[in-house]
């Protein structure tokens, strides 16, 4: 009569399967986003947030006045100035639903320091309980500072309430923390191109 095998668990072997599982790409991962990597053999420069560090020539044809590119799915925000000489790159909020999503080409055409904010008409029958106006402060939803686009009530603006960054959680808008968007706003002038996608 034959025993069957006997299999012992090792902290060692079950440190080596754990490794050998997460090395295996996310299933969440899809082509055509920034997130996945197609060329594993390059080196990959990456900020503390995990964000890939990206290339402008595929997205813009040049780097007139910089170049802004948001991205919804990782929920990244890639500033290029027009020299090269600047590169950031931002973790972001982004829109509640595909709704609510607006993606294309804009531009900057207004920084206002200090916003106020007003709802837009469709945010007010979604929330007719909301505020007619907010001025600047800690209670604004805009932050500190705006970047106004040439889409009708699309800005990237900061925010007070950080929990929003890295989620699905705006009304359109990209949202950026207080201290970013305070740095992005000094580098983007009227006329950055901005591309959502």
């Amino acid at each position: 009569m034959s025993k069957a095998p006997v299999f012992k668990f090792s902290r060692r072997s079950f440190v080596a399967g754990s490794v050998a599982l997460l090395s295996t790409p996310a299933l969440a991962q899809s082509e055509g986003t920034t997130e996945m990597e197609n060329d594993l053999s390059t080196v990959v420069r990456r900020n503390i947030s995990s964000f890939r560090s990206l290339d402008w020539h595929p997205y813009f044809s040049n780097l007139h006045n910089g170049a802004i590119l948001v991205d919804t799915t990782s929920r990244a925000l890639h500033f290029w100035s027009e020299d090269q000489s600047v590169y950031k790159l931002y973790p972001t909020s982004v829109p509640l639903s595909e709704d609510l999503t607006r993606r294309g080409r804009t531009e900057v055409i207004r920084k206002v320091e200090g916003p106020s904010w007003a709802p837009t008409p469709s945010m007010k029958i979604r929330n007719p309980e909301w505020p007619d106006f907010v001025g600047p402060g800690p209670n604004n939803p805009l932050g500190t500072h705006a970047l106004y686009l040439s889409w009708q009530f699309y800005r990237i603006h900061g925010t007070h309430d950080t929990r929003k960054i890295g989620r699905r959680s705006s009304n359109g808008c990209i949202g950026l923390y207080n201290e970013h968007i305070a740095e992005l706003f000094q580098l983007a002038k009227v006329g950055t191109q901005v591309l959502l996608i």
